[in-house]
């Protein structure tokens, strides 16, 4: 069976990734504890769960399936990312994996943290 690009995204570790979102973030004069807060706005993990999930490497599978509250908001992510509409992605797992990219890239391009949230 070959392996797809969803089943490698699902394996990856998401400290792997934040690290990434950071960056971006950074450069655009925004910060990681704004990072850490759009993540725990749509999981719902306090900031001490995420550092823990962080440090151990935790995959993106465990991490979405282990999110103590999926933020009921988060349907109200639109637009494209990555070449897809979010609304539009039918897998939910691959939904929930643009709502963070789609978060984080409102984030780096200046949006005020209120409206990245959605009004929350």
């Amino acid at each position: 069976m070959a392996t797809t690009a969803t089943d490698r995204i699902r394996r990856t570790s998401v400290a792997s990734v934040h690290v990434h979102y950071v960056a971006k973030a950074e450069r655009k004069g925004r910060t990681r504890a704004e990072v850490d807060q759009v993540i725990r706005w749509l999981t719902g993990y306090s900031q001490d769960q995420l550092e823990a999930l962080l440090a151990a490497k935790t995959d993106f599978e465990t991490f979405f399936a282990g999110a103590p509250a999926m933020n009921p908001n988060r349907f109200l992510i639109t637009g494209m990312i990555c070449g897809y509409r979010v609304e539009e992605i039918e897998d939910p797992f691959m939904r929930e994996i643009r709502h963070l990219d789609k978060l984080v890239d409102e984030l780096a391009k200046g949006k005020a943290m209120e409206k990245v949230l959605r009004g929350s």
